[in-house]
Formats: C-alpha cells, sequence, structure tokens
C-alpha cells in the first residue's frame, strides 16, 4: 500500500514531468539526480546519458558571450556548493549536436533538515524572444538613423534657404553659352562624374544644378558642400560623417553629406580646396561606392552622382603635387569649362533683364532696365568679377535709383582682365581643359601687358574690395565675390601689402 509520502513524491514528480520548462536536480557535487523531459527534449541530452554524473561535463553552457565559465565559477555549481540562490537573465545553454540557444535560468538550493542537499536548476528556451529583442532593436536602429538623416536634412534646407539659388534656368544665347547648354543636355541624363571649371562668378553652381535638375535624379537630394570653407581638420566628418566618441566633442553620430546624398547629386564646390588625405577617401567613393564614418568600421554603400566644381587649374595643382593625379583623372569624366562674362557679351542684355525681373520682386520696385549708356560702358568693361559682379553693380544701383532706368557707376570701362585666380584665357595654353574652353569661346586673349602674376593678383584684389567698399566678409563682400574663404583673402591681402 502506497504511503501519504510516497504520494506527494509521486505528485510533484507528475508536475516536474510535465513542465515545460527544463528541470536538473543536482546533488551537492553537481551530480544529476533528475532531468524532466523538457530538459532532455531542449538539450538532446538523455536521462540515462546524465543522472548520477556531473551535470557540467555533459550539458556544457556559457556566458551570453559565448566565453566558458570554469565549473568553480559556473552560478549552478555555485548554488550546489554555497547554498546561494542564483538568477541569471541571458546565458548560452549547449546542446548535444553542438548547437545551442539562448536561456535564462534559476538554480535554488534544496535543504533537508537544514542541511544543503544540492540544488535544482529550472530553465526555459528564449529564442523567440531574444528574436524579437533584435528585430526591435534592429527597428530601432533603423529609426534612429532616419531620424539622425531627417536631422541632417533639415539643417542642411535650413542654411540652403538662406543661400538658395536665383538662376535656375540658363541665361544666353553667345555661341560660347550654347555650347554649355549643349554639354548640360549630354550629360544630364547621365550618371557620369562632371567638373565645371571656370573663374570666380561665372555661374558654376549655376550650371551644377542646371544638370542637376535636367537629371533622373531631379526628385532626390541635391547636397552641396563648400570644400574651401569648412576648416581642414572637419572636412573628412563633413563629408563622411562620424560615430559618436570618434575625436573630441563628437558626442553623438553625425550624418555626412555623403550619405545625406544618397540616390541624388552631390556637387562639391571649391574641390581644389580638398585636403590630400581627405581626396584618398574621396576617390575610394568614387571607384567602389562606399565609405566608411570617421572613428567606424563599417562600409557604408552609396549611389550618389558628384558634380564638382573649382576656380583653380587642377592640371597645374597635379603638376605641383597639391592634387591629386588618380581623383584628378576619376573627376575628369566630363569637363565643362564655363566661359568668362567678357567673352559672352552678347549675352549683357538678357543677363541683365533676367537680373531686373528678379530685382523687381524683391524690392517691390519697376525696373525697365539700364540706360543706353550703362549698356554701353557694360559692352566695354572687362567685367573680372564675371556675373556675380555684374549682379552685384545691378543690385546696389537698383537700391538706390529713383527712376526705372538704371544708371550704373562704380565700374571702370578699362577694367583689366584678371589673372592668378582660376582659368584664365592665358592658360589655355597650360591644359586640355584650358584648350577646350578656347575651342568653345574661339577666343584666347593676352596679359602679356601685366607685369607680374602677384601685380595682377594684387589689382584685381583692390579692385573688388573697392567694388564691396573694403567689406571682406559675408554675403556680397569680397571674399564671397572672389569666391575664396574670408581667412585665405585676408592672408593674401597681407602677403601682397594691400590695406586700406
Amino acid at each position: 500500500m502506497t504511503t501519504p509520502i510516497n504520494e506527494y513524491v509521486q505528485r510533484y514528480e507528475l508536475i516536474l514531468r510535465s513542465m515545460n520548462e527544463g528541470v536538473y536536480g543536482l546533488d551537492c557535487n553537481g551530480v544529476a539526480t533528475f532531468i524532466n523531459p523538457a530538459a532532455e527534449r531542449l538539450t538532446g541530452w538523455t536521462a540515462e546519458e546524465t543522472i548520477g554524473k556531473p551535470i557540467h561535463s555533459y550539458h556544457h553552457h556559457t556566458k551570453s558571450d559565448g566565453s566558458s565559465y570554469p565549473q568553480s565559477e559556473c552560478p549552478i555549481f555555485k548554488t550546489a556548493q554555497t547554498g546561494v540562490e542564483h538568477k541569471i537573465g541571458y546565458e548560452l545553454f549547449w546542446r548535444k549536436d553542438g548547437s545551442s540557444f539562448p536561456v535564462e535560468y534559476s538554480s535554488t538550493p534544496i535543504f533537508k533538515n537544514g542541511e544543503l542537499v544540492g540544488a535544482v536548476v529550472v530553465f526555459q528556451d528564449i529564442s523567440e524572444r531574444k528574436l524579437a529583442e533584435q528585430k526591435l532593436q534592429q527597428a530601432f536602429d533603423q529609426v534612429q538613423t532616419l531620424t539622425e538623416k531627417l536631422e541632417a536634412e533639415n539643417r542642411y534646407l535650413k542654411d540652403e534657404i538662406e543661400d538658395e539659388l536665383e538662376l535656375q534656368e540658363l541665361i544666353g544665347d553667345s555661341p560660347a553659352f550654347r555650347m554649355i547648354q549643349t554639354q548640360v543636355e549630354q550629360v544630364a541624363k547621365t550618371d557620369a562624374t562632371v567638373l565645371v571649371q571656370g573663374e570666380s562668378g561665372t555661374g558654376k553652381e549655376m550650371i551644377a544644378h542646371a544638370i542637376y535638375q535636367a537629371s533622373h535624379r531631379k526628385d532626390k537630394p541635391m547636397v552641396k558642400v563648400n570644400c574651401g570653407a569648412i576648416p581642414s581638420n572637419l572636412v573628412e566628418s563633413e563629408l563622411f560623417g562620424h560615430e559618436k566618441g570618434a575625436f573630441t566633442g563628437a558626442i553623438k553620430r553625425h550624418i555626412g553629406r555623403f550619405e545625406l546624398a544618397n540616390g541624388g547629386t552631390l556637387f562639391l564646390d571649391e574641390v581644389g580646396e580638398l585636403p590630400l588625405d581627405v581626396q584618398v577617401k574621396l576617390l575610394r567613393v568614387l571607384q567602389e561606392g562606399e565609405f566608411e564614418r570617421v572613428g567606424g568600421t563599417a562600409p557604408i554603400p552609396v549611389d550618389v552622382r558628384v558634380i564638382a566644381a573649382t576656380n583653380r587649374d587642377l592640371r597645374r595643382m597635379v603638376d605641383e603635387g597639391s592634387f591629386r593625379t588618380d581623383l584628378y583623372y576619376r573627376l575628369n569624366v566630363f569637363p565643362m569649362v564655363i566661359p568668362p562674362l567678357r567673352d559672352r557679351k552678347e549675352d549683357l542684355p538678357a543677363l541683365v533683364r533676367h537680373r531686373l525681373n528678379k530685382l523687381e520682386k524683391q524690392l517691390g520696385k519697376q525696373l525697365f532696365g539700364v540706360s543706353d549708356q550703362t549698356m554701353q560702358r557694360f559692352s566695354s568693361y572687362r567685367w573680372p568679377g564675371n556675373i556675380r559682379e555684374l549682379n552685384n553693380l545691378l543690385e546696389r544701383a537698383a537700391i538706390v535709383t529713383q527712376s526705372p532706368w538704371l544708371e550704373v557707376t562704380g565700374f571702370e570701362p578699362t577694367g583689366f582682365e584678371p589673372t592668378g585666380f582660376g582659368i584664365t584665357a592665358s592658360d589655355a595654353q597650360m591644359s586640355d581643359l584650358d584648350s577646350l574652353s578656347a575651342l568653345q569661346t574661339g577666343t584666347i586673349s593676352s596679359v602679356s601687358e601685366l607685369k607680374t602674376l602677384a601685380d595682377a593678383e594684387r589689382q584685381h584684389i583692390l579692385r573688388v574690395l573697392e567694388s564691396t567698399d573694403w567689406v571682406i566678409s559675408g554675403k556680397k563682400g569680397a571674399a564671397d565675390v572672389l569666391d575664396l574663404p574670408p581667412s585665405t583673402l585676408r592672408s593674401k591681402m597681407k602677403k601682397l601689402g594691400i590695406a586700406r
């Protein structure tokens, strides 16, 4: 006849065997005394293989990172030895076939008459929970990345609103400019990298926008980077972004302009100002379509169409060792040289009319045009500041005039031909691109009357400073007209002995 004690034992054993959680019973030496069917199913080790044997030798388990426990450090063994309960939220149990699965478990001491006699271990497979947590973390990371990108786009758009281009259409019908329009049409439908070269103020950014607007990427962002306006130690971070803690002050992850322009177009203005170490990373992006953030190790793939612009002679910079040869040829897939205003004076009436239409809306004034005398003076002027100078002169005159017909002053019709900045007609004999410019314009001018390059540079800076009332920085200041960082202009003024 079964005693009441045995009935209780059988009942509790039946409960343990019916549990979905795995259950082990251990003595004080870690030897298995009990294993339920769920534990057999989860681990692959049968009761016959484990009962009476040290469980740690058969049922191996590790920390969550896969690192092993010596038996003396195992929480389960410690419970059986010391009587201290342990609850573990995430570790790995290993099956008989060598595979593993994540578990949470508890090891509870067993006392009989106040004496420690062993421990019971209850564990459950948390694979589904960990998978759900992993998916949730991935979703969170994706949301965080999209949020960072959205914040970066908002910051970028705020900056662009303050500097939005008014000239969204190409104005001009001269032979030199018609060739530019043809080139825009030819290259816009492709993903070819474009290198736009020309003197300061010729409208290189306008050409880049025209290419972008006519491309299949026009519904994606066009992101601009002024390579000459960013401190050299921050250029890499601005282009490629950085991870949190990548350097002092990097308090959070930063999305770079390449990542921001993914799927769209990146306009690298003043590309000749890039430091050599950054040129290497730019070359990698153009060649391989991927980059790494500063402080990061994972490559980030991008699909970006690059349009670069400069007023410097990159071929000469290559010869001088300040610009990489391989990057030059990678950028120079489709070269375009924008003609200076002095070589397309037939376009002056259309350019003037277009600018005055904009000024009428901005100033709320009726502006019919410029006087015949002003247009004659325009036609005999050399326009060292090109279209930017024309626009500034017209805006200044429109602000002060009381008449709908503008009489523009403040410039000399005997203005000299600029040199020392960007690409000039005399440089056409120096490089293939400038030969292309000469072919475009049909004109190669001479500046032999200038004594030295420094003289010409000094005269040009003085004339621009006078036209801006010696305002150096800020919008429409001399540095803006010359398309130079203010610090660079001040350095040149000091070197050339220019002072008011």
